[in-house]
């Protein structure tokens, strides 16, 4: 048992780690891939609808963010579930397109599947954040970082844009809140789309430190089959020896245990 227990945290830190910066970056990839064919095509989603009106699809690509100044470069997908933001930086569905009237918010990870906003809290005010769309770049200008307890900013003034990034904050995976990054656009703002989701309409999974509790059943049911494979391997040792039973257990706990392990990973609160 103590083995059993020891490979499945050692799976758990090897897919939070390693395994998962693999998967986003071939999911990074093939959305960046898209989007670009998508832009030249001028196909890109400016608004929540796609051109049959019906909403866009989750996890499509909208937007390239680059914040030159740490280094940032990611493709947003539109949405905002853990499920999305394992691919890349997720546009909440309620807010605007970025470099629109109002106030856009996207949502990335701190650490896992890539972690691309693990570095945010190194921007500093007047550092310029670069968003392409399909209605061309716009640029912000970051002016204030906060966390829980700082004061909002200004509400906004007719007309104006603003962009607010938001991961987790404090320890990786151990977070104590969020952080938000709150940038202002500094070009011209592009036409409007109408909105049709409200923030209050928005599933709980899709809102800051979200999280699909659906997900945690999948990983119950994963959790149930590594344990079964376990006790099979613990009877393997008795019955056949410690070394036919590492060569026909070890790899099979170890692809068990990756597989909860993300499904673990894709029920915890989506910043992390």
């Amino acid at each position: 048992m103590e083995l059993t227990i020891s490979l499945l945290l050692l799976a758990f830190v090897f897919h939070a780690t390693l395994f998962t910066s693999f998967q986003f970056r071939a999911a990074q990839s093939n959305a960046y891939d898209q989007l670009r064919t998508e832009l030249a095509k001028a196909e890109t989603p400016t608004g929540p609808l796609n051109t049959d009106e019906n909403l866009v699809v989750a996890g499509s690509p909208v937007a390239l963010l680059q914040a030159p100044s740490i280094g940032l470069s990611v493709t947003v997908l539109e949405g905002s579930s853990s499920e999305v933001l394992r691919s890349g930086a997720g546009h909440r569905r309620d807010t605007v397109m970025p470099g629109q009237p109002g106030t856009t918010v996207i949502l990335g990870r701190q650490l896992t599947y890539g972690g691309p906003f693990g570095s945010l809290k190194d921007l500093q005010p007047g550092d310029e954040i670069t968003v392409t769309t399909g209605q061309g770049v716009s640029v912000y200008r970051v002016f204030g970082l906060r966390r829980a307890g700082d004061p909002l900013p200004e509400a906004l003034q007719s007309g104006q844009g603003r962009l607010e990034l938001m991961t987790a904050d404090g320890l990786a995976l151990f977070p104590s809140g969020v952080l938000h990054v709150d940038a202002e656009l500094i070009t011209k703002t592009n036409k409007a789309a109408a909105q049709v989701i409200a923030y209050s309409a928005l599933p709980a999974g899709e809102k800051a430190m979200g999280q699909d509790q659906g997900a945690w059943f999948i990983a119950f049911f994963w959790g149930v089959f590594f344990v079964l494979a376990g006790v099979t391997v613990a009877w393997l040792w008795r019955n056949w020896g410690k070394w036919h039973a590492w060569v026909v257990g070890i790899p099979v706990l170890l692809a068990l245990g990756v597989t909860t392990a993300d499904a673990v990973m894709n029920a915890l609160p989506n910043l992390l």
